[in-house]
């Protein structure tokens, strides 16, 4: 590429020298002809014509006949056949005829007026070669073809000094895997596009650490949880096996179908918090929040607990179903932990809608926020009072206002207890039937 521009640069060069100097020529054999003009208007004419290197004149009367010429065109007929129509000086290029064989020569035609008529006087000069001169050419070829052996290798040095950084980034990912996400990629000094890659690789794999690791504490929770009640159901069914005339069989049953009951609900949760994840493309509708809520509510075994503050007219876009399990999660959650009354407040707060879940139990230390929409996260407190959740509410919950661009916070309630936000955009006005939105 280097020596092709500098070709290029080499041509122009070449050619704008041999304009400047062709200019040149002709403006030098243009006044030579206008001096012998003058001298023929004034009746000063030298005959013959005085010699100049490579130049030559002649002086044609009006009828065509040469009266003087320099040597080299001594007896011979007129130069060119052109005359200055319409100007005073007029150029052009002839070949061939007075001059030598194969030689072309830049001939000016003007006009010089003696006794009321018009004579010519031809001037002329060999025409410049394209290269202009041999050693000028080898001079500009010569400086160019050095000027793209320099410019070949400090392209070369720049281009492997900017791309280190980058074979040491290349390098260190190929030595990364699923067992060592924990290293990270060298970062270059500076602030320019590597340095800023660089320091993207290194937040993504961040990203991926912390996901695998989610990801491994997911698979030893669930497996922790799948476990309890398999091993709690085998140690029963064994013991009656072992032992069947002392095996109460209502009471093995009951036990049996509980156990089966908490593996059903975490294996669900487990599938609806995957469906959340894989980000499922279900059609939206219009749906007044406190109508959802005082629904939800009224299916409970005692709603008379859950005290009531709903406002009017909170419409939201939303999946009807998921939106229930995420009301029903929070109030479950509520109910668990408080100690006499629920409140549930909805309320439209600007351009969102929320839900407000208090209750007056202990509440949620500050440390404690992050991790409670862990999956199978419990408090420990939470672990003594547990009467058979799966650890998977408040993830849910979360991952249902997000699926619909919403979020889900924890503070604290005026009781002291815990409070729970779910916070959904509200619907823009419109029609009240199903809308075509869909969950991104």
């Amino acid at each position: 590429m280097a020596l092709l521009l500098c070709s290029l640069v080499a041509a122009m060069v070449m050619f704008s020298i041999n304009r400047f100097v062709t200019n040149s020529l002709i403006e030098e054999i243009t006044a030579a002809g206008g001096r012998v003009a003058v001298q023929l208007e004034r009746n000063h004419l030298e005959y013959p014509l005085a010699q100049r290197k490579s130049r030559n004149l002649q002086v044609v009367d009006p009828q065509g006949k040469v009266i003087a010429s320099t040597p080299r065109l001594d007896g011979k007929p007129p130069m060119a056949t052109f005359t200055p129509d319409g100007t005073n000086v007029t150029t052009a290029v002839v070949c061939g005829g007075d001059f030598l064989l194969g030689e072309c020569d830049l001939v000016v035609a003007q006009w010089a007026h003696r006794g009321g008529t018009r004579w010519v006087v031809y001037s002329a000069s060999p025409t410049i070669p394209p290269l202009v001169d041999s050693r000028l050419a080898t001079a500009v070829i010569g400086g160019m073809a050095v000027l793209a052996g320099v410019i070949t290798y400090i392209g070369y040095r720049i281009v492997t000094v900017s791309l280190r950084p980058v074979n040491a980034v290349r390098a260190e990912l190929d030595e990364i895997n699923a067992s060592s996400l924990d290293r990270r990629v060298p970062v270059s000094p500076g602030d320019d596009e590597i340095h800023e890659l660089a320091d993207s690789v290194n937040r993504t794999l961040a990203r991926l650490e912390g996901a695998m690791e989610r990801q491994r504490q997911f698979t030893a929770d669930a497996s922790h949880e799948l476990r309890t009640p398999l091993a709690g159901l085998r140690a029963q069914l064994e013991e009656a096996q072992l032992h069947p005339d002392e095996t109460d069989l209502s009471d093995l049953l009951a036990h049996s179908l509980s156990d089966l009951d908490r593996l059903q609900s975490i294996i669900a949760d487990l599938l609806l918090l995957a469906k959340l994840e894989s980000n499922p493309s279900k059609l939206r509708e219009r749906i007044d929040l406190a109508t959802l809520v005082r629904a939800e509510i009224s299916r409970r075994a005692d709603p008379r607990k859950v005290r009531l503050v709903l406002a009017s007219e909170v419409p939201v876009d939303a999946v009807h179903s998921q939106i229930g399990r995420a009301v029903t999660n929070l109030l479950d959650n509520a109910e668990r932990h408080a100690r006499e009354s629920v409140l549930v407040e909805v309320r439209a707060n600007g351009d969102g809608a929320e839900v407000i879940v208090d209750d007056d139990g202990e509440g949620v230390a500050e440390a404690d926020r992050g991790r409670i929409f862990e999956r199978f996260a419990r408090l420990d407190a939470a672990r003594s009072r547990d009467r058979g959740g799966t650890g998977l509410g408040l993830a849910i919950a979360r991952g249902i206002a997000q699926a619909h661009d919403g979020t889900l916070r924890v503070g604290t309630a005026p009781s002291g207890g815990a409070r729970f936000v779910l916070r959904l955009p509200v619907a823009p006005p419109g029609d009240n039937g199903k809308e075509q939105a869909r969950i991104p």
